[in-house]
């Protein structure tokens, strides 16, 4: 196992010192200070020792990580999905095999190391911390505002949305600000309220939805209609029926019995009749809307069949 070593927390380059160590077995089950002991030793027997001499008591050992980016620009931390490097400190009494990998970069910094019970205790303060924050505070229930503020007031000033948000399909926007439309979740989070007040921790309708769907935006354009049936309540209404219905219900049945929960199942029918619904133009029935999913969910379990035939394929 090898491990190179790079001192570069200093801004003259001229001190900067990179060491390569190939381990002794008996290095690899124990704490990682002996790395950082062996690269001071040798840095202070080197001709930098003239203009520098490092002290293994106040330096610690640190490697980069990746990690998820998290932006800071909305008032929620929002995981975009893309990550960044960054650099994490070592426990002095890490165990080395089971915190460095082979051939890792590992950096030599200054400030005092930490032990693990000394890293876990900080954790725990943290949490401990936001446990406390979170139990004292409140959140503003405005859309798009959730910035937290005492139990009690005093109240912050709030900037927020008048009405819910749109998710359908892959846009996202918010459906008092149709014409600010996003399509990835921290885009989303940067369109800026369209309302001023005062934050609250009180709804001023305990029924309005919190997000709006396809549906809702097919009532809004055509007129309210009934609500969807499920596939139970379809069959039972339907004393001829359609074709449609009695296969999804048994599909469903059987989808039960290999694995597939009945809500997961279900859930995928409505999306699928939910883009049915949006390519009928608002004049397709609810027979129609049936057959059509029926149809497309038929497609879509094909190709999936499909492409573990020609996996099996390529592995043989």
């Amino acid at each position: 196992m090898k491990v190179f070593l790079y001192y570069e927390d200093n801004d003259h380059k001229m001190l900067h010192k990179t060491l390569k160590i190939t381990l002794p077995k008996s290095w690899k089950n124990g704490p990682t200070s002996k790395l950082l002991d062996q690269f001071v030793e040798t840095y202070n027997a080197s001709d930098l020792s003239e203009s520098l001499t490092l002290n293994a008591d106040e330096m610690h050992l640190a490697h980069k990580v990746k990690v998820e980016v998290q932006s800071e620009k909305t008032l929620t931390l929002t995981l975009t999905g893309e990550e960044e490097l960054k650099m994490i400190s070592l426990a002095s009494d890490a165990i080395t095999i089971e915190t460095i990998e082979d051939r890792e970069a590992v950096y030599i910094m200054h400030g005092k190391s930490s032990t693990l019970a000394e890293v876990q205790a900080a954790k725990q303060e943290i949490i401990d911390r936001k446990k406390e924050e979170m139990a004292n505070t409140v959140a503003c229930v405005r859309f798009g505002c959730k910035t937290r503020f005492p139990k009690g007031g005093p109240y912050p000033a709030c900037c927020y949305h008048k009405a819910p948000p749109v998710f359908h399909e892959t846009a996202k926007f918010w459906s008092c600000c149709p014409n600010k439309k996003a399509y990835d979740w921290e885009e989303f989070q940067l369109i800026k309220g369209c309302m001023t007040g005062r934050c609250t921790d009180v709804k001023d309708n305990e029924e309005e939805k919190q997000f709006l769907g396809g549906c809702d935006l097919r009532d809004a354009l055509h007129g309210e209609s009934e609500p969807l049936k499920s596939i139970d309540d379809f069959n039972k209404a339907q004393a001829d029926g359609s074709d449609a219905a009695p296969v999804l219900q048994r599909l469903r049945g059987v989808m039960k019995e290999i694995g597939v929960e009945n809500e997961l199942f279900d859930q995928v029918l409505d999306g699928i009749r939910n883009e049915a619904g949006d390519g009928g133009g608002g004049d397709s029935t609810e027979e129609d809307e049936l057959a059509a999913a029926t149809s497309e969910l038929g497609k879509k379990l094909k190709a999936a069949m499909k492409k573990i035939a020609v996996d099996q394929l390529r592995i043989k």
